[in-house]
């Protein structure tokens, strides 16, 4: 399965792109938001892609960003969603307005996107709600919370006590760290003895 494409960028269009590796040309339908951010042709190009096989054909659908990948795969985990409507979808909304539409329930921003009736919109809110973050940028394993308690596994690794490990964490609230690695760090800094 691919999972990545690197290249150089031979040809583009609303929707589909073609991905030049090494003389050979990958096509790719990506959504409006990753045509947006394309560079010209010619020039170097890295996409995510996910790989969908089905009985009479191979797709490929890529992505400039993960929060764009990670949708796109919540979103064909929702019944009557298939590859093309998802990446409709994604066409029409953001990654972050779509995230936002979900978890606020925003039922006419998503019926905005052709293809997408008020039944299927309530579907997609009450099936991905819980999913993604209240900004909608992250799907929610990827979120504030799951990077808080993978710094809390890797403080404890470290040898640090659970308690004094929370305690550290609770500091690096206030210092701004968004990161895992700045959060990690940020903590050790408070861990250390003050001289």
């Amino acid at each position: 399965m691919i999972a990545s494409v690197s290249g150089r960028l031979d040809r583009s269009s609303p929707g589909e792109v073609v991905v030049d590796v090494g003389g050979v040309g990958y096509r790719l339908r990506v959504p409006l938001s990753t045509y947006a951010a394309l560079p010209a042709p010619g020039a170097p190009v890295i996409l995510r892609v996910v790989t969908v096989v089905r009985e009479d054909e191979i797709s490929l659908y890529g992505f400039a960003t993960a929060e764009e990948e990670a949708l796109f795969g919540l979103l064909q985990g929702v019944s009557g969603v298939g590859p093309k409507l998802a990446l409709k979808i994604l066409s029409g909304l953001s990654a972050e307005a779509l995230g936002h539409a979900l978890g606020a329930g925003d039922l006419r921003a998503l019926t905005a996107v052709p293809g997408v009736g008020r039944k299927l919109a309530e579907r997609l809110v009450l099936e991905l709600r819980d999913k993604v973050t209240p900004v909608g940028t992250l799907p929610a394993r990827r979120g504030v919370v799951r990077v808080e308690e993978d710094a809390l596994e890797a403080l404890v690794g470290l040898g640090y006590p659970a308690k004094t490990a929370r305690q550290a964490l609770e500091k690096t609230r206030s210092a701004g760290a968004a990161s895992l690695e700045e959060i990690v760090r940020e903590a050790l800094r408070s861990l250390a003895p003050k001289r």
